[in-house]
This record gives structure tokens, C-alpha cells and sequence, in this order.
């Protein structure tokens, strides 16, 4: 396998591709290249690139092209401003591939925390079930100052059961914190978020994490994630993504694996370099996409998610969009934005940034709040269909009301429905009776996770087993199956052969 590179007339072959000592051929990422072409970019620095690997030909410019990585697909951006001063990111990755536990390192070195507060591991997981579990299941908020930058940054679950949570913040953010293990490499849940991460047009930063351990093979994972780029169809420049190597439980970062710095400075400076900034229209009409919602006992419900355009003011009249055809008028009572690890009151929020609004009672996620007068809604959030199905229905038994306090239909049809006001990727259908419900997830980790809150609450109910969720297309009956390619599980729909024949 022999690489040639080659600026416009000017053109070299890489000279240890193929050699005796190494009678396999090393697959390259681009940026191990700078070394061998880094006399020719200062001079090259305004002209494209030519990459061949095998029978493929990338172009790309000579420059730090994750920052352009996330050019919009839309015309209408073109004409829009970037905010230079805020930087918004999600972390994304595989389940324990350590991204709470780099969120932890990342707060501690931007002073968020007295020098003398005690703060316990993981941080951002406050549930009691992601402490007890050991995973993160809801994604949450939280923000960071480095050298006057705000960077708003989203730590999400690595499940793939809960993917639906991934899914809709990928709407606030213009680029992504890929973090992989040094050993285990690009995982199935590493192929689901990155893809949704390309299909979004976001930047994308390479953390190759855990670098300490010994077994850590840095070549490997960073070649594997390029074959993963090429394999998901990623732009030319979103493959010639910048790398990262950490020690998320140290606290040190570099870019180098053997040259690591004393903290997290290169990881803060390639966020700012590389992640670009929120496209804006500061004097457009007001838009803001609600996706996630919390509940406090005094404001009621708040909406959270990121300012498109316009200004958001305390106490300011604002229209709330389902579509064109339906819209309703609320009033803005408290407005929020996030200043290191907790809210702070502020009058008046411009776009690009990250905010909670209070003050309006029915607000759904995915909902729009817009300008009164001129406002439009924006597209609603869209999350992959469940998978599996289990049936939940009053306790029958001759013990029934032992172990819980809400025992009716009622009660078990409020609480389910409930559920589904912030969880988008699950679904909720009456059964064939009435004190039974159809409730369907990404997964049975998913319902279970819902099984053990609502047990706490103190509801008492029954589930059934789970079940397949089979769907028809064509006229087909089709079932979902998951297989393995290039040693990752991958989950996709075949035809059941038995089932249109009535067996």
C-alpha cells in the first residue's frame, strides 16, 4: 500500500508506508502526516491537498478543517454570524469510555469548585440510580469559563438504550467531544452517536481517554476511528478530525501520547481552535427549540435548550409553536443560564447560549418559543423508533398493596404518560384491557430503568416479558436483528418468513 500526497504540480510518496521491516502496510491517519509534510504547508498553506488511500481520494484543505467541519447545509446560514466567545459541545461515547469522569476533571481545573469543597466522583451523574448503577441515563448541563470563552457543554449517556437522550441535544451543540478508551477502541455506541453526529454536519474532536493503562494502543484507535469516519461517509473534513490524547482520571491531556501536559490545557485550546462558535442572527425574531425539561416545586416546569436567534427577556411576551397551524401566548417568568455547575438569574439572554425559561405551564419538548408577533417554529426533534415492547398492568394479586400506595389504572395510566413529557424515545399505548398499557423503548435496559423509578415512587403494578417490536414496510412484516460487522453490533430489520404465511 503505497500513499501519495500532492500539492497542485508539486507531488511525494510517503517513503515508510511499505517496508521491509514492516511487511504490512500501516493505515495513516492524516494528522500523523504533519510531520513528513510540514515543510510544505507554509508554503502550501492556501492550497488543497490530495490523500490516496488504496483506490480513495480525499481533498482536503491544508488547515485545521474540523473548525469547518460543521458548514451548514442550509443557505440561509451562510448569512448568519458565529458567536466567537461560546463554544457549545455534547460528550459523547461508549459506556465507561470515561466521559463523566473527564466532565469531573474538566470543572476541577476550571476553578468551578473551591479549592477546599469536597466533590465526589462523578459529579454530573446526580441521580440515584446513575450513582447506584454506575451510568450516566440522563443527560444534563453544566458550563466552563476558559480564557473569556463560555463553553456550554452536555454530558450524555453511552448506553445504547438510551440513545434517544443523544439524539435530541445534539440540536444545542455545533460540535462533539468523541471520547474513545485507549484499548477497547471504537465501540457500538461509539458508531451510533458519531453517526448522528455527522448526519448533524457537527465538528468533531477525537479524546482518545485512559491513555495511562498499559495496554493502551493509541495507533490503533485513532486508525480505527478514521475507518469508522470513512465507513459512516464523513466529509473530507470531518475526517482530518483533530486528536486528543487524556488521562481523564489525572487530569492531563496532550497532543502527543507520550508528551502529555500537566493538565487540560491542550483539550480546552483545541475546543476553542476547533469547535466553531454558534451560527446567530442577533436581530432575527425570537427562536429557541425546547429539548429537555426539568420540574422544580416552586417555577413548575422549565424548558431548556439554545437561543437560534433574537434576544429572550425576563417577563417578555413569547408565542409557543407545535407547527404553523398551532400555536398559544405565555409569558417568560424566570430566564436562566448556565455559570459553571449550577443556574444563575439573568434579565436578558442573546443567541447562541444555552438557557432555562420559566413561566410556561405546558411546555413540551420539542416545542418552539418564538417571537409573538414574528416568530416560526423550527423543526421538531426526531428520535429512532423502539425496539422492544412490555406490557404493564395493575397488581392482581392476593397481595396487592403491600409494597406501594398507587395501585389503580389510574394512577399507573398518569405516571406512564407522564413519562413520556421528557422521554422521547419511549411510547406509551393502551393495552387490550382497561387497566393495561403497551410500553415500548429502545431496549429493555430503558424500561427497566422506568420499572425501578416508578417502584420507588411507590407504584405498585405488573409487567410482562419483553417483546419484539416487528414493523410492516411494503406490505412485509419485518423483524428487527442485530449482527456483527467489523466486530461491532449493528441493529437492522429482516423479513420474517413466517409470519405473512400465518404460521
Amino acid at each position: 500500500m503505497e500513499m501519495a500526497i500532492s500539492f497542485h504540480n508539486s507531488s511525494f510518496k510517503s517513503p515508510f508506508i511499505n517496508s521491509s521491516s514492516n511487511p504490512k502496510p500501516k493505515f495513516l491517519f492524516p494528522t500523523q502526516l504533519s510531520g513528513l509534510i510540514s515543510s510544505p504547508l507554509s508554503s502550501f498553506n492556501s492550497k488543497r491537498t490530495c490523500l490516496k488511500f488504496g483506490s480513495r481520494t480525499f481533498t482536503k484543505p491544508v488547515k485545521c478543517s474540523v473548525s469547518q467541519a460543521a458548514q451548514p447545509a442550509i443557505e440561509k446560514r451562510s448569512q448568519l454570524k458565529r458567536r466567537s466567545d461560546i463554544r457549545n459541545i455534547a460528550i459523547v461515547a461508549h459506556v465507561d469510555h470515561g466521559k463523566t469522569t473527564l466532565v469531573d476533571a474538566m470543572l476541577k481545573q476550571s476553578k468551578v469548585f473551591r479549592d477546599n469543597q469536597f466533590v465526589q466522583e462523578r459529579v454530573m451523574d446526580s441521580n440515584d440510580l446513575e450513582r447506584e448503577r454506575g451510568i450516566t441515563i440522563l443527560s444534563k448541563n453544566t458550563s466552563i469559563t476558559y480564557k473569556g470563552t463560555k463553553i456550554n457543554i452536555i454530558d450524555t449517556p453511552g448506553h445504547s438504550d438510551f440513545g434517544g437522550e443523544v439524539e435530541r441535544i445534539l440540536n444545542m451543540v455545533e460540535g462533539v467531544l468523541l471520547v474513545v478508551d485507549s484499548v477497547e477502541g471504537p465501540m457500538p455506541q461509539t458508531r451510533f452517536v458519531l453517526k448522528k453526529a455527522l448526519e448533524f454536519g457537527h465538528a468533531v474532536v477525537v479524546v482518545v481517554n485512559k491513555i495511562d493503562r498499559p495496554s493502551a494502543r493509541p495507533d490503533f484507535v485513532i486508525n480505527s476511528t478514521f475507518e469508522l469516519f470513512i465507513e459512516l461517509n464523513a466529509s473530507d473534513e470531518q475526517c482530518d478530525f483533530q486528536a486528543i490524547y487524556a488521562s481523564g482520571i489525572k487530569g492531563k491531556a496532550g497532543l502527543s501520547a507520550d508528551n502529555l501536559a500537566e493538565d487540560l490545557g491542550p483539550l480546552f485550546e483545541s475546543i476553542i481552535r476547533c469547535i466553531p462558535g454558534p451560527h446567530i442572527d442577533k436581530d432575527g425574531a425570537l427562536q429557541m427549540l425546547a429539548t429537555n425539561i426539568e420540574y422544580d416545586e416552586h417555577k413548575g416546569r422549565i424548558a431548556i435548550g439554545r437561543l437560534h436567534a433574537g434576544v429572550l427577556r425576563k417577563g417578555m411576551e413569547v408565542k409557543v409553536c407545535t407547527s404553523e397551524d398551532s400555536c398559544r401566548y405565555a409569558r417568560i417568568s424566570e430566564l436562566y443560564v448556565y455559570e459553571k455547575f449550577s443556574k444563575t438569574a439573568v434579565e436578558r439572554v442573546e443567541a447562541g447560549d444555552i438557557c432555562a425559561v420559566c413561566g410556561i405551564e405546558d411546555i413540551q419538548i420539542g416545542e418552539t418559543i418564538a417571537d409573538k408577533a414574528f416568530g416560526k417554529p423550527l423543526p421538531a426533534i426526531k428520535v429512532e423508533e423502539p425496539t422492544v415492547k412490555m406490557a404493564f398492568s395493575i397488581n392482581t394479586s392476593p397481595f396487592v398493596g403491600r409494597e406501594g400506595k398507587y395501585v389503580t389504572s389510574r394512577n399507573l395510566r398518569d405516571r406512564l404518560y407522564h413519562e413520556l413529557e421528557r422521554n422521547l424515545a419511549m411510547k406509551v399505548e393502551d393495552g387490550e384491557t382497561a387497566d393495561t398499557f403497551i410500553v415500548s423503548g429502545r431496549g429493555t435496559l430503558h424500561i427497566t430503568i422506568l420499572i425501578e423509578n416508578m417502584r420507588r415512587e411507590g407504584y405498585e403494578f405488573m409487567v410482562g416479558p419483553p417483546k419484539v417490536i416487528n414493523k410492516k414496510v411494503a406490505d412485509k412484516l419485518l423483524e428487527p436483528y442485530e449482527y456483527f460487522k467489523n466486530k461491532e453490533k449493528v441493529r437492522n430489520y429482516q423479513h420474517c418468513e413466517g409470519y405473512d404465511k400465518g404460521f
